[in-house]
């Protein structure tokens, strides 16, 4: 058997400059295009909010098909891959440039705005799931050791936080035609710099890939399906205070809006910054370990959170840095482990797309789920947006803080008897550690 070429750090690099407009289109349509609609244009915005959640609804179920979609183009060759890859590119950037600057014709009406809000979500969405599913499949494919998953995914994600920042910031410096054109440069660079990374082997299709069943191989999976639970419970426990944060900082913190973006930076880049800790620690103690590591260092911060109340600003921001830092477990380790599920399943370049098509279906879940959860929580304890009323509050910090430790810790209990403790779907024992010349491929 073939030994694995590990990545350079300037090939890794080249592979994951991608994750930075990709993350950057992100933060954009969640946040910035509800507010432009219903400032610009007057929209309301409950039907705004029924838009985007049918748009990402139709996202996640059509997920696994691009999954498959990209399981065929792989099949063909890489060069295949490629150029649906650069057509996806443009049209998600045709996408987003036209959600923002709708032609006049359609302003007319709300309805007729809506109407094309609603088709353009659909299709820009589409594009950028198809380009993100082929991108993480590119990185599955090269298989290796846990410490060399583990790096080239913590590049991808680690570009994608840069991504995150300058997408929350430019906005508001530079306006919105600006970030469109910076949204395209980077976007054209991160395809370029794709086409010129390490490509995967060339394979041989099974027969069996090209039959439909192929869609639900994923879920036949034993270790996949184990995997993806304890990547659903995280996933929700994360995505609770991210849905509730801003209401913690308003009203149980009532700290000034201009520390706002203070919280948000510093928890984004001391998430990128603590990534080449984890890796480090991925080398001695494995990933399965040192993502759990990262969850009970989770818990630990939001219990401390709990105590917070109006005035701790300041300690808030520690929060966010340690906080940021446990991210950094999220971002890096679970898409290794999954590359590793793949291998150990036989379906290494076969089934990559199928499988991050069910991810990336399971992380819109979450999200769906956060919000499902949260939110109804809080209104039947009686909080609303600006509230003072003590009870009110103490349901908000419950629902803030303790309801993701309580998740964290059954994700956490999950993955340690799930994983760590079941020798058939065990990772093996981390390798010898590298030496010094591999050591600074990290980020």
């Amino acid at each position: 058997m073939a030994q694995h070429d590990p990545f350079s750090a300037a090939q890794a690099a080249r592979y994951g400059l991608l994750g930075l407009p990709l993350a950057f289109v992100a933060l954009p349509l969640y946040v910035l295009l509800p507010n432009h609609y219903a400032r610009e244009f007057a929209v309301p915005l409950a039907w705004l909010g029924a838009v985007l959640l049918g748009a990402r609804l139709f996202d996640a179920v059509i997920d696994p098909l691009l999954g498959r979609w990209s399981d065929r183009l792989f099949a063909r060759s890489t060069r295949a891959v490629l150029s649906v890859g650069g057509v996806a590119g443009l049209v998600l950037l045709a996408g987003f440039v036209m959600l923002f600057f709708p032609p006049t014709a359609v302003r007319a009406t709300q309805t007729g705005l809506l109407i094309y809000a609603s088709v353009m979500l659909v299709i820009t969405y589409a594009a950028y799931s198809l380009l993100s599913v082929m991108h993480q499949a590119w990185a599955a494919m090269h298989g290796g050791s846990e410490a060399e998953r583990s790096r080239i995914v913590a590049w991808r994600e680690g570009l994608g936080l840069v991504g995150v920042v300058t997408a929350s910031v430019l906005p508001t410096v530079a306006g919105l035609g600006i970030t469109s054109a910076v949204f395209a440069a980077c976007l054209g660079v991160g395809w370029w710099a794709w086409a010129r990374s390490v490509a995967p082997s060339p394979r041989r299709a099974s027969p069996q890939a090209a039959s439909a069943a192929w869609l639900w191989r994923p879920l036949a999976n034993p270790a996949f399906r184990r995997l993806l639970a304890v990547f659903v419970l995280n996933g929700i426990a994360s995505a609770v205070p991210a849905t509730l944060v801003l209401f913690f900082v308003q009203d149980r913190l009532q700290a000034p809006a201009s520390m706002e973006p203070a919280f948000l930076g510093t928890y984004f880049l001391t998430a990128a910054a603590s990534i080449p800790l984890w890796l480090f620690l991925v080398r001695r103690w494995g990933l399965a370990r040192t993502w759990l590591a990262g969850m009970l260092l989770a818990i630990a911060v939001f219990v401390w959170a709990s105590q917070l109340g109006a005035g701790d600003a300041w300690a808030f921001v520690l929060v966010c840095a340690l906080s940021g830092v446990a991210l950094g477990t999220d971002l890096a380790l679970p898409g290794a482990m999954l590359a590793g599920v793949i291998a150990q399943g036989g379906d290494r370049g076969q089934a990559e797309g199928a499988y991050f098509g069910w991810w990336n279906f399971a992380i819109k879940l979450n999200l769906a789920l956060a919000a499902g959860l949260a939110l109804p929580l809080l209104g039947l304890f009686g909080y609303q947006p600006g509230t003072r009323d003590p009870q009110a509050l103490q349901a908000l910090t419950l629902a803030y803080c303790l309801l993701p430790c309580v998740l964290k810790l059954l994700a956490a209990a999950g993955l340690y008897a799930l994983i760590i403790r079941a020798p058939a779907l065990a990772e093996p024992a981390p390798e010898p550690i590298p030496s010094p010349s591999l050591q600074k491929d990290a980020p």
